[in-house]
Parts: C-alpha cells; sequence; structure tokens
C-alpha cells in the first residue's frame, strides 16, 4: 500500500475559492449573513430553477425545515424512500413523527411509484394520509418524477426532493430539486460540490423561504431585545462557507462531465461483470444524471463486500450501496411497501451493488489501476462460475 489513498468521493477545489473567503474576511462578515450567502443562494436558485434559495448548515438541517414549514408534528406519518442514507429519514423523528418506507423500483433504484401508490390507497383507506413524501434522487439518479408527481396531486401530499446527491441531474428536463414543494441539496465534503458542510433549500414559495430563514435563525422576533416566541433552530450556513459555495458553483457543469466521464470508463471496462441497469432510464426519460457514485450492481457469482476488501488492501475506498432504512435497527418498527407482492428491489440492490471511487478529480491512471484490479477479481469469479 504504497501509493496515496484514492478516496470515494473526496473534496475538488477551483483555487478560487479563496477569493471569496478573503471577501468575508476583508469586510469583517464572518457570521452567518453577508455578501457571500446571498450571491450563494442566488446562484443556487438560478442553477436549478427555483425562485428563491436558503443556505443552511447542511442537507439534514434543510430536510428538517422542510418538515416544519410543512406543519408535521407527533402522531403524523411522512413516506419516505427506504433505499438511502439516514439522513433523509431522521428529521421525521426530529417532528416526532413516524416514517413509513416505500421500497424501490429497479430502473432508477429509487422510490416505487407502484408501492407509493399502494401505501397511499391504504393511507386513505385508514383516514390517514401522510403530511409529506421524501423521495430521494440516489447516487444522482432521478427519481420518476411525472408518476410520484401524479401521485402526490392526485392525494395533495406535498412531496420534499431530497436532491442532497443529485445537483445537475435532469429529468425530462427539469432539474432535480425543483419538482415538489422544497427540494433540499446537500454541500458536504463529499458532494458533487462542497462548501465544507453545508446544505440548501430551494422552492417557488418565497414567503415559505422566508420562514425558513426565520426558523434557522433561533425564530427571533423583530424585538429590539431577543425575544423568541418559536421553537427555531441554528441552521444557517456561514458567510465565508458561502464564499466556497460561490467558487465551486461556477465549474458544477465541469465536475458533472468530469464524473459522467468517469462513469463510462468503469462501464467500458467492467460491463460484461457487472450491470449498470441504473443506466438506461436516461434515454427514455430526457434524463441526466451527474453520476455522483458510480454505483452498480454485480452478477451473482460476484461478492461485493471481498471486491471492496481487495480494494482496501491496495488503499482503495469503495463503499457497499446504502443499507435500506427500513433495515436499520432505528426504524425497525416501521412500516415498509415493497415494490410488488413479490419484489423486495431495495434489499436486492443492497445485496448486491457496489460504490467506486468516482471523484471529478480522478486521474486516469488512478482509474486504471481501480479497474485492473476488480477485473482480476471478476475474471477470477467468471471462472469459478463456468468451472462449477
Amino acid at each position: 500500500m504504497s501509493h496515496s489513498k484514492i478516496y470515494l468521493s473526496p473534496p475538488h477545489m477551483t483555487g478560487n475559492e479563496q477569493k471569496y473567503i478573503n471577501e468575508a474576511f476583508d469586510s469583517n462578515w464572518i457570521a452567518p449573513v453577508g455578501r457571500n450567502i446571498d450571491l450563494f443562494e442566488q446562484d443556487i436558485a438560478h442553477y436549478v430553477g427555483a425562485k428563491g434559495a436558503v443556505a443552511v448548515s447542511s442537507g439534514t438541517a434543510a430536510i428538517h425545515l422542510a418538515l416544519s414549514l410543512l406543519g408535521v408534528k407527533k402522531g403524523d406519518t411522512v413516506f419516505c424512500s427506504s433505499l438511502t442514507f439516514v439522513a433523509s429519514a431522521n428529521p421525521i423523528l426530529y417532528q416526532s413523527a413516524d416514517p413509513v418506507f416505500i421500497d424501490s423500483e429497479p430502473e432508477s433504484w429509487n422510490m416505487s411509484p407502484q408501492a407509493l401508490n399502494r401505501a397511499l390507497v391504504e393511507a386513505k383507506k385508514k383516514g390517514k394520509l401522510p403530511k409529506a413524501i421524501i423521495v430521494v434522487h440516489l447516487y444522482g439518479q432521478p427519481a420518476k418524477m411525472e408518476e410520484i408527481m401524479e401521485l402526490s396531486e392526485a392525494y395533495d401530499v406535498p412531496v420534499v426532493e431530497d436532491a442532497a446527491e443529485s445537483l445537475g441531474s435532469t429529468y425530462q428536463n427539469q432539474m432535480t430539486g425543483s419538482f415538489g414543494k422544497f427540494g433540499v441539496f446537500s454541500f458536504n465534503g463529499n458532494k458533487i460540490i462542497t462548501t465544507s458542510g453545508g446544505g440548501a433549500l430551494v422552492s417557488d414559495d418565497l414567503e415559505a423561504l422566508d420562514r425558513a430563514r426565520f426558523l434557522a435563525t433561533q425564530a427571533r422576533d423583530p424585538a429590539i431585545y431577543y425575544q423568541h416566541s418559536q421553537l427555531g433552530f441554528n441552521y444557517r450556513l456561514s458567510n465565508i462557507l458561502a464564499g466556497i459555495g460561490r467558487a465551486q458553483m461556477e465549474v458544477i457543469e465541469d465536475r458533472v462531465q468530469s464524473r459522467k466521464e468517469v462513469f463510462e470508463s468503469y462501464k467500458r471496462a467492467l460491463s460484461e461483470y457487472v450491470d449498470f441497469q441504473c443506466n438506461y432510464q436516461s434515454e427514455r426519460n430526457l434524463c441526466r444524471e451527474n453520476r455522483w457514485l458510480t454505483a452498480f450492481t454485480c452478477v451473482d457469482s460476484v461478492e461485493p463486500l471481498e471486491i471492496i476488501e481487495h480494494l482496501r488492501e491496495q488503499n482503495i475506498e469503495a463503499r457497499p450501496i446504502w443499507k435500506p432504512l427500513h433495515l436499520q435497527p432505528l426504524f425497525e418498527k416501521c412500516m415498509y411497501y415493497t415494490h410488488s407482492i413479490s419484489e423486495n428491489v431495495s434489499e436486492e440492490i443492497f445485496r448486491s451493488g457496489l460504490c467506486l471511487p468516482s471523484g471529478s478529480n480522478l486521474s486516469k491512471e488512478d482509474q486504471g489501476k481501480i479497474i485492473d484490479i476488480l477485473l482480476k477479481n471478476l475474471r477470477k469469479e467468471s471462472l469459478i462460475e463456468e468451472i462449477v
């Protein structure tokens, strides 16, 4: 393990971040207010095609604000994709509400409209429709928003898009994060662009966004002294970190293109041994995936965890697919709707899925090393299968 570690999705700086950081220092606007925040929010809203944005401390904070704005409270239910990171659902618990998890469908790996429809039908029969539907665009792959939004409108249940991983992805030529009542983005260090830590809430409802800013700054009343009549949060992004975001937004299209090239290189080299099944949705639905992570499923003879270990031994970081939330101990008592009676798609993807290093700054040499290691292992597994 002599070579430097190859990370899954490291930050990729432009070199221009320091200019905007210096602006914050020179103006002495260090706290969570200032020109960088205003301009960063404008950049995000313009890029996504939303009327406004609120920059906050994390994508999780943005989801929490969205649920707060929708009035989610104790005793309510919120439907949520199961195949996702825990941050998608934790804010449901922050509001003392009950998550109901929805399985994936096999093409995009995202929320199954078929399972969502079944869950909504049953909820209506019980007289308890959910207060919101949290739809995740997993690994930058757009969910089937046409079908999901039709169900949202039919049952009058608002959608919160967890687009934390999908900045730059489109569905039917529309940016992810701009379909629902609220869209959520993350700028954590491993995302396609980063502010170190941070997130954003976007919406066409400017009054709701003003309310989000109020809640995100401890819900301070407009009084000369510090007065608080409502529960608030300390969720605003700092002006310094927003400066990093401004520089990162300048290169978002370059970052998307770089990650797509990384994905295509893996696909060309590995398609004989792994299934890039989530790829073909793009042609049918006019999608563009930002390819935040190259994620795929392995054939039955290949064990993803063994490959991850082989890569780890060579100082290369790879990861399993997210463990579905309905399998997490934290949510073991929550309801879960499978894609169909006979298909539990998220569990199958979890069992066979794998994420490879996908950074926009991944060198061709390093990707070549990864591919060589993978091919050695995949070919060995393939030979074993043939002998059997």
